[in-house]
Protein backbone atom coordinates (compact mmCIF):
# COMPACT_ATOMS: atom_id res chain seq x y z
CA UNK A 1 0.00 0.00 0.00
CA UNK A 2 1.49 3.25 -0.96
CA UNK A 3 -0.27 5.07 2.39
CA UNK A 4 -0.80 4.54 5.73
CA UNK A 5 -3.79 5.16 7.28
CA UNK A 6 -3.38 7.93 10.85
CA UNK A 7 -6.11 9.92 12.24
CA UNK A 8 -5.18 12.84 14.22
CA UNK A 9 -7.35 13.14 17.75
CA UNK A 10 -10.92 14.69 16.89
CA UNK A 11 -10.21 15.15 13.54
CA UNK A 12 -11.12 12.68 9.96
CA UNK A 13 -8.59 10.44 9.01
CA UNK A 14 -5.62 11.88 6.92
CA UNK A 15 -3.26 10.05 4.66
CA UNK A 16 0.27 9.67 5.65
CA UNK A 17 2.69 9.06 2.46
CA UNK A 18 4.85 5.46 3.27
CA UNK A 19 8.62 6.19 3.49
CA UNK A 20 10.56 5.71 0.74
CA UNK A 21 7.75 5.45 -1.82
CA UNK A 22 6.24 7.71 -5.08
CA UNK A 23 4.59 5.54 -6.82
CA UNK A 24 2.90 8.77 -8.11
CA UNK A 25 6.08 9.66 -9.26
CA UNK A 26 6.13 13.40 -8.60
CA UNK A 27 9.56 13.84 -8.21
CA UNK A 28 9.84 13.11 -12.01
CA UNK A 29 7.83 16.70 -12.59
CA UNK A 30 9.71 18.05 -10.17
CA UNK A 31 12.73 20.32 -12.21
CA UNK A 32 13.97 22.63 -8.90
CA UNK A 33 14.86 21.09 -5.34
CA UNK A 34 14.46 23.53 -2.65
CA UNK A 35 16.78 22.54 -0.15
CA UNK A 36 16.47 23.07 3.58
CA UNK A 37 20.47 22.53 4.68
CA UNK A 38 21.31 21.89 8.51
CA UNK A 39 19.31 18.62 9.34
CA UNK A 40 18.69 17.93 5.13
CA UNK A 41 21.24 18.31 3.69
CA UNK A 42 24.91 18.05 6.31
CA UNK A 43 24.48 18.05 10.16
CA UNK A 44 27.03 20.78 11.27
CA UNK A 45 30.00 20.60 8.85
CA UNK A 46 29.52 16.92 8.43
CA UNK A 47 27.67 15.78 5.25
CA UNK A 48 24.40 13.92 6.04
CA UNK A 49 25.52 10.15 3.95
CA UNK A 50 23.99 10.74 0.61
CA UNK A 51 23.20 13.93 0.18
CA UNK A 52 26.70 14.62 -2.08
CA UNK A 53 25.62 11.66 -4.27
CA UNK A 54 21.83 13.36 -4.18
CA UNK A 55 23.00 16.77 -5.15
CA UNK A 56 25.18 14.97 -8.14
CA UNK A 57 21.84 12.98 -9.18
CA UNK A 58 19.68 16.09 -9.26
CA UNK A 59 22.15 17.62 -12.04
CA UNK A 60 22.88 14.58 -14.17
CA UNK A 61 19.05 14.48 -14.39
CA UNK A 62 18.67 17.84 -15.89
CA UNK A 63 17.05 19.18 -12.76
CA UNK A 64 18.03 22.27 -10.58
CA UNK A 65 18.84 22.48 -6.55
CA UNK A 66 19.26 25.46 -4.41
CA UNK A 67 19.23 25.68 -0.87
CA UNK A 68 17.18 27.68 0.99
CA UNK A 69 17.10 28.46 4.69
CA UNK A 70 15.24 29.93 6.97
CA UNK A 71 18.38 31.47 9.06
CA UNK A 72 18.96 34.91 8.84
CA UNK A 73 21.97 35.74 10.84
CA UNK A 74 23.94 34.73 8.07
CA UNK A 75 24.24 36.10 4.43
CA UNK A 76 24.52 33.71 1.27
CA UNK A 77 28.49 34.00 1.31
CA UNK A 78 28.57 32.94 4.40
CA UNK A 79 27.23 29.35 2.95
CA UNK A 80 29.33 29.18 0.27
CA UNK A 81 32.28 29.23 2.07
CA UNK A 82 30.74 26.75 4.28
CA UNK A 83 29.83 24.85 1.69
CA UNK A 84 33.31 25.38 0.43
CA UNK A 85 34.96 24.03 3.37
CA UNK A 86 32.84 20.64 3.44
CA UNK A 87 33.79 20.17 -0.33
CA UNK A 88 30.88 21.72 -2.60
CA UNK A 89 31.67 24.87 -4.99
CA UNK A 90 28.52 26.78 -5.66
CA UNK A 91 27.95 30.62 -5.86
CA UNK A 92 25.82 32.70 -4.41
CA UNK A 93 23.04 32.25 -7.24
CA UNK A 94 22.44 28.19 -5.66
CA UNK A 95 21.88 30.23 -1.98
CA UNK A 96 18.31 32.10 -0.83
CA UNK A 97 17.95 33.49 2.70
CA UNK A 98 15.09 34.29 4.80
CA UNK A 99 16.70 38.10 4.76
CA UNK A 100 17.13 37.88 0.98
CA UNK A 101 13.50 37.69 0.73
CA UNK A 102 12.53 40.01 3.39
CA UNK A 103 14.34 43.02 1.87
CA UNK A 104 12.39 41.79 -1.34
CA UNK A 105 9.19 41.76 0.63
CA UNK A 106 10.33 45.43 1.76
CA UNK A 107 11.13 47.00 -1.22
CA UNK A 108 7.87 45.45 -2.69
CA UNK A 109 5.90 46.78 0.59
CA UNK A 110 7.61 49.33 2.04
CA UNK A 111 9.19 50.82 -0.64
CA UNK A 112 11.75 54.08 0.71
CA UNK A 113 10.17 53.39 4.33
CA UNK A 114 12.97 53.56 7.34
CA UNK A 115 13.04 50.47 9.17
CA UNK A 116 13.93 49.51 12.80
CA UNK A 117 16.60 46.12 12.14
CA UNK A 118 17.11 43.88 15.09
CA UNK A 119 19.80 41.51 13.67
CA UNK A 120 23.39 41.23 13.38
CA UNK A 121 25.96 42.84 11.79
CA UNK A 122 25.61 40.56 8.75
CA UNK A 123 21.95 41.00 7.84
CA UNK A 124 22.76 44.85 9.32
CA UNK A 125 25.28 45.08 6.30
CA UNK A 126 22.56 42.89 3.98
CA UNK A 127 20.07 45.36 4.38
CA UNK A 128 22.56 48.47 3.56
CA UNK A 129 24.24 46.50 0.86
CA UNK A 130 20.42 45.91 -0.91
CA UNK A 131 19.15 49.83 -0.32
CA UNK A 132 17.32 49.72 2.46
CA UNK A 133 17.30 52.50 4.86
CA UNK A 134 17.65 51.71 8.31
CA UNK A 135 16.56 53.92 11.24
CA UNK A 136 16.80 53.37 15.01
CA UNK A 137 15.45 56.74 16.14
CA UNK A 138 12.69 57.15 13.56
CA UNK A 139 11.95 53.85 12.36
CA UNK A 140 8.32 53.31 9.75
CA UNK A 141 8.65 49.58 10.04
CA UNK A 142 10.35 47.33 12.41
CA UNK A 143 11.91 44.20 10.94
CA UNK A 144 13.36 41.37 13.29
CA UNK A 145 15.34 38.89 12.39
CA UNK A 146 17.59 36.19 13.78
CA UNK A 147 20.14 38.35 15.90
CA UNK A 148 23.20 36.40 17.55
CA UNK A 149 24.52 39.93 18.86
CA UNK A 150 21.41 40.57 20.84
CA UNK A 151 21.49 42.62 23.94
CA UNK A 152 18.64 43.61 26.48
CA UNK A 153 18.86 47.28 25.57
CA UNK A 154 17.91 46.35 22.05
CA UNK A 155 14.89 44.27 23.20
CA UNK A 156 13.77 47.28 25.03
CA UNK A 157 14.04 49.34 22.01
CA UNK A 158 12.52 46.67 19.78
CA UNK A 159 9.53 46.35 22.43
CA UNK A 160 8.87 50.40 22.61
CA UNK A 161 8.84 50.20 18.92
CA UNK A 162 6.28 47.07 18.60
CA UNK A 163 3.77 48.36 21.37
CA UNK A 164 3.53 51.83 19.46
CA UNK A 165 2.03 50.32 16.80
CA UNK A 166 5.01 50.23 13.81
CA UNK A 167 3.92 47.74 10.98
CA UNK A 168 6.08 44.57 12.32
CA UNK A 169 7.85 42.01 10.00
CA UNK A 170 9.62 39.03 10.79
CA UNK A 171 12.37 37.28 8.24
CA UNK A 172 11.08 33.81 9.81
CA UNK A 173 9.27 32.21 12.67
CA UNK A 174 12.37 28.99 14.21
CA UNK A 175 11.57 28.90 17.95
CA UNK A 176 15.23 26.95 17.71
CA UNK A 177 18.46 27.06 15.63
CA UNK A 178 20.09 23.36 15.31
CA UNK A 179 23.94 23.50 16.19
CA UNK A 180 26.21 20.69 16.70
CA UNK A 181 25.55 20.29 20.42
CA UNK A 182 22.00 21.30 20.35
CA UNK A 183 19.51 23.65 20.34
CA UNK A 184 19.92 27.72 20.32
CA UNK A 185 17.03 30.28 20.73
CA UNK A 186 16.20 31.24 17.38
CA UNK A 187 13.70 34.39 15.65
CA UNK A 188 10.67 33.05 17.24
CA UNK A 189 11.86 32.92 20.51
CA UNK A 190 12.71 36.71 20.48
CA UNK A 191 8.94 36.87 19.09
CA UNK A 192 8.02 35.35 22.19
CA UNK A 193 9.59 38.07 24.35
CA UNK A 194 8.58 40.70 22.34
CA UNK A 195 4.84 39.28 22.82
CA UNK A 196 5.71 38.93 26.22
CA UNK A 197 6.06 42.68 26.89
CA UNK A 198 4.18 44.18 23.63
CA UNK A 199 1.25 41.65 23.46
CA UNK A 200 1.93 41.68 19.70
CA UNK A 201 3.49 38.96 17.42
CA UNK A 202 4.67 39.70 14.14
CA UNK A 203 1.96 41.19 11.59
CA UNK A 204 3.80 39.10 8.52
CA UNK A 205 6.78 36.29 8.88
CA UNK A 206 8.57 36.11 5.26
CA UNK A 207 10.28 32.76 6.03
CA UNK A 208 9.03 29.39 6.01
CA UNK A 209 6.01 28.65 6.12
CA UNK A 210 5.01 31.63 4.51
CA UNK A 211 4.93 31.55 0.60
CA UNK A 212 6.96 35.20 0.45
CA UNK A 213 10.18 33.05 0.23
CA UNK A 214 8.85 30.48 -1.65
CA UNK A 215 7.83 32.69 -4.23
CA UNK A 216 11.14 34.49 -4.08
CA UNK A 217 12.99 31.83 -4.73
CA UNK A 218 10.51 30.12 -7.53
CA UNK A 219 11.23 33.42 -9.19
CA UNK A 220 15.28 33.39 -8.78
CA UNK A 221 14.60 29.84 -10.14
CA UNK A 222 12.84 30.59 -12.91
CA UNK A 223 10.35 27.51 -12.06
CA UNK A 224 6.88 27.26 -11.14
CA UNK A 225 4.87 26.05 -8.24
CA UNK A 226 3.98 22.64 -10.11
CA UNK A 227 8.02 22.17 -10.88
CA UNK A 228 9.28 22.91 -7.22
CA UNK A 229 9.49 21.04 -4.52
CA UNK A 230 10.53 21.65 -0.87
CA UNK A 231 12.66 19.50 1.03
CA UNK A 232 13.62 19.77 4.38
CA UNK A 233 13.63 17.91 7.87
CA UNK A 234 10.67 20.16 9.48
CA UNK A 235 7.03 19.91 9.72
CA UNK A 236 5.96 22.92 10.55
CA UNK A 237 8.35 25.75 8.36
CA UNK A 238 10.22 23.46 5.77
CA UNK A 239 6.83 21.47 4.56
CA UNK A 240 4.13 24.07 5.50
CA UNK A 241 5.85 26.00 3.47
CA UNK A 242 5.65 23.59 0.45
CA UNK A 243 2.19 22.09 0.93
CA UNK A 244 0.20 25.02 2.25
CA UNK A 245 1.22 27.44 -0.66
CA UNK A 246 0.78 24.86 -3.93
CA UNK A 247 4.38 23.07 -3.94
CA UNK A 248 5.69 19.83 -3.36
CA UNK A 249 6.31 19.61 0.31
CA UNK A 250 8.92 16.57 1.28
CA UNK A 251 10.00 15.07 4.58
CA UNK A 252 13.73 13.69 4.85
CA UNK A 253 13.72 12.09 8.45
CA UNK A 254 17.41 12.88 8.70
CA UNK A 255 17.15 16.00 11.29
CA UNK A 256 14.09 17.31 13.59
CA UNK A 257 10.83 15.45 12.60
CA UNK A 258 10.54 11.72 12.63
CA UNK A 259 7.37 9.69 11.73
CA UNK A 260 5.72 10.25 15.28
CA UNK A 261 5.70 13.80 14.82
CA UNK A 262 3.99 12.90 11.23
CA UNK A 263 1.00 11.39 13.18
CA UNK A 264 0.72 13.97 15.48
CA UNK A 265 0.61 17.29 12.83
CA UNK A 266 -1.80 18.68 10.99
CA UNK A 267 0.45 19.21 7.80
CA UNK A 268 0.69 16.66 5.81
CA UNK A 269 3.90 15.92 3.39
CA UNK A 270 3.76 15.40 0.21
CA UNK A 271 6.40 12.34 0.08
CA UNK A 272 8.65 11.01 2.81
CA UNK A 273 11.95 9.59 2.43
CA UNK A 274 14.69 8.44 5.44
CA UNK A 275 17.31 11.20 3.78
CA UNK A 276 17.82 12.75 0.31
CA UNK A 277 20.04 9.70 -0.65
CA UNK A 278 16.80 8.10 -0.65
CA UNK A 279 15.41 10.05 -3.38
CA UNK A 280 17.91 9.15 -6.13
CA UNK A 281 16.13 6.60 -7.77
CA UNK A 282 13.47 8.65 -8.07
CA UNK A 283 14.41 11.73 -9.82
Amino acid sequence: MPYAWAAPTGVSMKRIPAVNEDREQKLKRITCFALDMDGTVYLGEKWIEGALDFLSAVEKAGKQYIFLTNNSSKGPQNYVEKLHRMGLSVDESRIVTSGQATIEYLKRNFPGKRVFLLGNELLTREFEEAGICLSESDPQVVVTGFDTSLTYGKMCRVCDLVRSGLPYIATHPDYNCPTENGFIPDAGAIHAFIHASAFRYPDHVVGKPGGDIMDYLAGRAGASREQTAMVGDRLYTDVAAGVNNGYTGILVLSGEAGMRDVEESEIVPDLIFTSVREMIAFL
